[in-house]
């Protein structure tokens, strides 16, 4: 079993922004899988269904980003998975919109979603997807940015990383991390 979860923020002001394209990757995969996300438990609101012959939940946390880990740890510890069956998907600002880049483990790099998973799971070590989101541009404060929506001439790229994202997800599962990794990491 692997509990995939998508980083973002509860509540209508936050929906398709930056900091938001994990909730988005969630729906997606539940789109795509036909997983109905319709069960708030664990502080999320989470779906129970198959990708590629492997038992799955979907989870998109109810905490507020910087309380991720809470939401996690539950699911973990209810579930009985393993931190290498955690799959987060969540933002990066340090990738061109639309970038992947998978990893087995890490650290936080500033990103406080994945700061209070790493401290409620006591480990680097799990899978994550991060999605590019772009650079702030020169003068904005980071916060405002990340909270900001995608430009018109962005949404086409998103919505091809989210079905990148989504395919990415069915290689973990079915391939393993490094054929992943192999496959959607390139330049």
């Amino acid at each position: 079993m692997y509990i995939i979860v998508g980083l973002g923020n509860p509540s209508r002001e936050y929906q398709a922004t930056r900091h938001n394209i994990g909730f988005d990757a969630i729906t997606r995969l539940s789109d795509d899988y036909r997983i109905p996300l319709d069960f708030k438990k664990h502080k999320a609101i989470c779906g129970k269904g198959m990708i590629a012959g492997e038992k799955v939940i979907l989870a998109q946390p109810q905490t507020y980003m910087n309380l991720s880990g809470e939401s996690v740890r539950e699911l973990q510890d209810f579930y009985k998975v393993s931190p290498e069956n955690i799959i987060i998907i969540y933002d990066d600002i340090s990738l061109e919109p639309g970038k992947l880049r998978i990893r087995t483990k890490g650290s936080a790099g500033g990103h406080n979603g994945i700061k209070s998973i790493i401290s409620h799971l006591g480990t680097e070590e799990f899978p994550r997807i991060r999605v590019g989101v772009g650079d702030k541009p020169a003068g904005w404060d980071l916060a405002d940015y990340v909270l900001s929506r995608f430009s018109s001439e962005e949404q086409p790229v998103i919505r091809e990383a989210l079905g990148k994202t989504s395919e990415a997800v069915k290689s973990i599962l079915t391939d393993g991390m490094e054929p992943a990794m192999n496959q959607y990491n390139r330049k």
